[in-house]
């Protein structure tokens, strides 16, 4: 299909618990605070926002923000949150292959690998076309995706973690990984248990599925829809990709409209 499929949201449907699981996660803000730093943006979009990881950070530096994401559920935490510590934020709920936003922007980022959820050739080209339509001349997007490490994908991945939830029970998630190399989708399934102590309480099955690109499909994909690619790195902290590098950090920006192809 050629929009998000929001049966592939699963993860997403707890806003609360996955705010909980997330929130902490902070690689990823130095770099983007970085090149707005650069950039001295008039305005900044960040593209599945979720509830507000890097959004309220961002706004609380001073820079004016809207966020936008496919689940209200999100948003409606993320709101909640920035209300708290009084920032004024946009938030807006939108499918990001079909933004219809009232403003442009310097910066748009996204990030938490979000764009994996693009699971086709042409979902991947509309979100870069209406990403570029949001886009000052010159503006930056800024993404991240993991890295296909092949010895990685090749075999169907089993693996076991466990953390305390806010409540101060013990979860357990168990979760296979299958990828296809003809589609580059992988099934993720995640059996999610929680304890009581010893006693099993609750049993949760979350799927979703999500896209391999590797680094020179990107590099293509990006020029052809008219952004020229200024840095890929092999990580948040500016490190150069390498071969072993587990996600690739994109840094693309827009064409001006009268450049023309060499």
């Amino acid at each position: 299909m050629n929009v998000l499929d929001k049966d592939n949201l699963q993860p997403y449907h707890n806003s609360e618990k996955y705010d909980y699981i997330q929130e902490n996660y902070k690689a990823d803000l130095p770099l983007i605070l970085d090149y707005a730093q650069r950039i001295k943006p008039d305005h900044i979009i960040e593209l599945a926002c979720g509830t507000g990881r890097l959004t309220i950070p961002v706004a609380r530096e001073g820079y004016d923000m809207t966020g936008v994401d496919l689940h209200q559920g999100m948003l409606d935490r993320a709101k909640e949150k920035a209300e708290a510590v009084g920032l004024q934020v946009d938030w807006i709920q939108q499918d990001c292959t079909k933004l219809s936003l009232q403003r442009s922007a310097s910066l748009i980022f996204m990030t938490g690998n979000s764009f994996q959820h693009f699971l086709t050739n042409d979902m991947q080209d509309q979100l870069l076309l209406s990403v570029k339509q949001h886009l000052h001349a010159d503006g930056y997007f800024i993404f991240n995706t993991r890295n296909p490490l092949l010895h990685d994908l090749a075999d169907v991945d089993e693996y076991t973690g466990s953390y305390t939830d806010s409540s101060g029970r013990r979860v357990v998630e168990e979760n296979r990984e299958v990828y296809d190399p003809i589609t580059q989708v992988q099934d993720c399934l995640q059996v999610r248990r929680t304890f009581d102590g010893e006693t099993e309480v609750e049993t949760e099955e979350i799927s979703i599925r999500i896209r391999f690109t590797f680094p020179l499909e990107l590099e293509r994909m990006l020029k052809q829809h008219g952004y020229d690619v200024e840095e890929v790195y092999g990580g948040w902290d500016h490190e150069p990709l390498r071969k072993e590098s587990i996600e690739l950090v994109v840094v693309a920006r827009r064409k001006k409209a009268d450049e023309r192809e060499a």
